[in-house]
């Protein structure tokens, strides 16, 4: 029988028996489309390929482990692993960005850097605080949303779900929060040079 004309769901309950070809099938017969799917997030041809070998091995973990639960839908749910884990990635680089170099190695990993002076350690220490205080002065709401969004890295759907409000309103706090912070740094610019 030709392995290659099997249906999705036949090549995983042959993985499933012991049948280490049909997972190599549905690696060949998927890989560039998971892989076109990881770059376009993340926009990185080595951490594309990366986390490409990720999805794999958490689909294997996933089925070994008899977790895999057989609906038909082997792509979709390949592809929202690859997804989200391509998400995961996207925010652990926002939080700390990297620079890669041409081949393919962390700029970061080869420059040496001096400590912060205790003047930069300072300003930092005081915007963190001034910004703190801009945010205790937001409406509850706008609080609420902005620390969801930036310091729990909640996406606009899971603010929605956890307020209890549309994905409308929940956006619509944040534009307001923004604003607010916003109007608050203009004024506090505004009062420095007056009183210096």
């Amino acid at each position: 029988m030709n392995q290659s004309l099997l249906n999705d769901s036949v090549l995983v309950t042959l993985y499933k028996n012991g049948n280490e070809k049909a997972f190599e099938l549905l690696v060949k017969r998927y890989k560039s489309k998971v892989y076109t799917a990881i770059y376009l997030i993340v926009k990185d041809s080595y951490t594309a390929e990366d986390l490409l070998q990720d999805t794999f091995i958490k689909a294997v973990t996933t089925i070994k482990s008899g977790r895999y639960n057989e609906e038909g839908k082997f792509l979709p749910w390949l592809l929202r692993i690859a997804h989200n884990l391509a998400i995961d990635y996207f925010r652990r680089e926002k939080r700390y960005p990297t620079i890669v170099m041409e081949d393919g190695s962390n700029v970061f990993d080869t420059l040496e850097f001096s400590e912060d002076s205790a003047e930069s350690i300072q300003i930092r220490q005081e915007t963190y605080n001034r910004l703190r205080d801009m945010i205790d002065n937001l409406p509850s709401v706008q609080k609420e949303v902005l620390i969801m969004r930036h310091y729990n890295d909640m996406s606009f759907q899971e603010i929605a779900d956890a307020t209890g409000v549309s994905i409308n309103t929940a956006l619509g706090r944040m534009r307001y929060a923004l604003i607010n912070l916003r109007k608050q740094m203009t004024t506090t610019d505004q009062s420095r040079y007056v009183s210096n």
